[in-house]
């Protein structure tokens, strides 16, 4: 039987601490082998035994979380996902950690309905598996462990994006001369698609991304990207124009699809249930996309731990898109473009530095 992933929470909230720790002891997959308070106490239990994966605060007395974890990448490469809370200010500093090397943003939990607390066990612990996962590949090279598959444990029902929008058969569309670009990522996703998006001038093809992410922390996303990118970045809102030169970011806890309306595209954000266990789900995207733009799109998916996206993927290349996959070398999870490779859903299987330019060269042949 595979050994147990084994995760330190640090959080000066006792009720947090609790929650996360039931949380990840509830599943099989997770060992708690310990909770501190803040960084100190962290640290002198780390000289006792040093855990697979850290969840990290990053508002703390004596030592806040972003101090910490350049300590921690900088003495012990170990894995850290951010745990904060919502709020804007809090949104900017999570993402500073990801530059410094954090690997996931998690939101805090908070006692509420059902419904709620089982959307965030799921999204809790499939953060901390990919945190492990991207140690894994770091350390090793290797990928998935042959004992232990993401989402083997008993969680509630995978939804397909059956449940958001239908999937009808539709007839081939007629190829146009101005094309779109959807994009989906996760687990590693926020640098991948800082470094795809640098690529773009400033007349690129509209384009759509979904990227894994709590509410409040794609808003900050987006500004952030907005601020280093030659294109306009924004989070996305009901409605809004798909445009050359904007790039709309989905927004976290929402599903956003692609429309179109005569010449228009335009994007259509909704509630509603998990899709392959994620809110937005890049298979909602790409579904979408397969049915109002067909050959008129260019579908990307990148780094990322599980299978969203790749039978949107499927959907869209039987529409006649055309489709690309980040390569293994350059993922940090080869989880979501390794499933729709096996679908058989990607044309062109690149490296990230190649996806830009090739993407950019497709839009623009007839």
């Amino acid at each position: 039987m595979a050994s147990k992933i084994k995760v330190l929470v640090v959080d000066d909230s006792a009720v947090v601490r609790k929650t996360i720790s039931k949380i990840l002891s509830s599943d099989s997959r997770f060992e708690i082998l310990g909770t501190a308070r803040d960084p100190f106490v962290a640290m002198e239990k780390m000289k006792s035994g040093m855990p697979d994966v850290i969840t990290l605060d990053v508002e703390m007395p004596r030592m806040d979380g972003l101090t910490f974890l350049q300590k921690i990448m900088s003495d012990y490469p170990i894995p850290v996902v951010i745990c904060s809370s919502l709020t804007e200010e809090n949104s900017e500093i999570a993402l500073r950690a990801m530059e410094y090397g954090a690997v996931e943003i998690i939101t805090k939990p908070k006692l509420g309905t059902r419904m709620f607390l089982e959307e965030s066990k799921i999204r809790i612990c499939d953060a901390v598996e990919a945190a492990f996962l991207s140690r894994r590949k770091l350390k090793t090279g290797s990928r998935l462990s042959a004992n232990r598959k993401p989402g083997s444990e008993k969680v509630p029902p995978k939804y397909t994006a059956d449940v958001v929008i239908p999937l009808l058969s539709i007839k081939p569309m007629i190829r146009t001369t101005e094309k779109v670009i959807v994009v989906g990522a996760s687990t590693g996703g926020t640098e991948a698609l800082k470094n795809f998006l640098e690529a773009f001038p400033l007349d690129a093809p509209g384009t759509v991304v979904v990227q894994h992410m709590p509410e409040q922390f794609t808003r900050a996303f987006a500004k952030r990207l907005d601020g280093i990118c030659r294109v306009s970045v924004k989070e996305a809102e009901n409605n809004d124009t798909i445009i050359r030169g904007r790039v709309l970011i989905a927004p976290g806890n929402y599903h956003t699809l692609l429309k179109r309306s005569g010449a228009r595209y335009y994007v259509e954000v909704r509630g509603g249930p998990l899709v392959s266990r994620h809110r937005p789900s890049v298979d909602v995207l790409f579904r979408s996309t397969s049915r109002y733009a067909g050959r008129n799109a260019v579908g990307i998916i990148m780094t990322g731990m599980g299978d969203d996206g790749a039978r949107g993927m499927s959907e869209m290349k039987d529409a006649g898109a055309v489709t690309f996959a980040q390569d293994e070398r350059s993922c940090i999870v080869f989880g979501m473009p390794k499933e729709a490779i096996k679908l058989g859903a990607v044309d062109h299987v690149l490296p990230l530095e190649a996806l830009a330019p090739e993407a950019l060269k497709e839009c623009e042949s007839n």
